[in-house]
């Protein structure tokens, strides 16, 4: 029976202790005062390094707030039940990792991100060897590792990172990562962060997930009345500079578009780049 001042939270843990509130444990913090005590124990292990705690928790975090809750709130003489274990880093992750999967106010966002730094921390960037330990798909994890590579200004266009789910989000990360299309998701990015700052400071709702994604992955693919672009280059300000239209026997119709900020020598590139993609593609100009 600890005091819980006197035990850390493992920083391995994939969740924040910074988000939780007694709201989103309210439900737990009645259990522990209806059965008079908490009943079930979390996992400790002495700690590693230079820390100033006697303990720090690997499974259980809800509960190690819970209780140091309700000490400051007329109930000073609760008690942290724990049990203590021998364990070493890559052990912490997957018993952690084990409790997690189990919890449904983990985001996924949260549990890739853990994923991505286990990965070099305890498996060597090895995503076979990791997916084995853990005992899971290693295409369900290679998703999970692209989800955590989104960068901030993606997250930042959601009302929350626990908004980010993996099945919507995989396609979106994938769509970040292709340099054509990236400078356009961005900028969408940031006019949704605004959006969404502005609701919130003036008490709305906030733009949902799925509109923030479906926003975010038809960013740059506009048509206009001629035809459907083919491919885009975007000047250096986000906005396109050139777009190809067509590609047939005759050659290939590009539009070079007014008010992208681009200069002649940005265009004479854009049009290198355009190229570059079709024969990519399997659709180069030369034979």
């Amino acid at each position: 029976m600890l005091d819980p001042a006197n035990v850390g939270v493992w920083e391995g843990n994939a969740r924040r202790y910074d988000q939780l509130t007694k709201e989103n444990t309210r439900d737990l913090i009645d259990s522990i005062i209806s059965e008079g005590g908490q009943k079930v124990p979390v996992i400790v292990r002495r700690p590693t390094g230079s820390r100033s705690v006697d303990y720090e928790v690997i499974a259980g975090t809800r509960r190690h707030f819970a209780i140091s809750w309700l000490r400051k709130h007329s109930y000073p003489d609760m008690r942290l039940l724990a049990e203590v274990h021998e364990l070493d880093d890559e052990a912490s992750f997957r018993l952690a990792d084990i409790e997690n999967r189990a919890r449904k106010d983990v985001s996924d966002l949260e549990r890739a991100q853990n994923y991505a730094a286990a990965l070099i921390a305890h498996y060597n960037g090895s995503v076979t060897g990791m997916a084995e330990r853990l005992r899971i798909s290693k295409g369900w994890l290679s998703k999970m590792l692209k989800v955590a590579a989104l960068p901030d200004w993606v997250i930042a266009a959601f009302a929350s990172p626990a908004d980010i789910n993996l099945k919507p989000a995989y396609p979106l990360a994938q769509a970040v990562a292709d340099e054509i299309r990236e400078p356009f998701i961005q900028g969408e990015a940031r006019r949704l962060a605004e959006e969404q700052q502005a609701l919130k400071e003036s008490g709305q709702s906030p733009i949902p997930a799925p509109e923030v994604i479906r926003r975010l992955l038809t960013a740059g693919a506009e048509q206009d009345d001629d035809s459907a672009w083919k491919v885009i280059v975007p000047s250096k300000h986000g906005h396109p500079a050139l777009s190809v239209l067509s590609q047939n026997r005759q050659g290939v119709t590009v539009r070079l578009h007014a008010g992208s900020g681009a200069s002649e020598a940005e265009l004479a590139q854009a049009l290198r780049t355009a190229l570059g993609k079709l024969k990519e593609a399997g659709r180069p100009l030369a034979r």
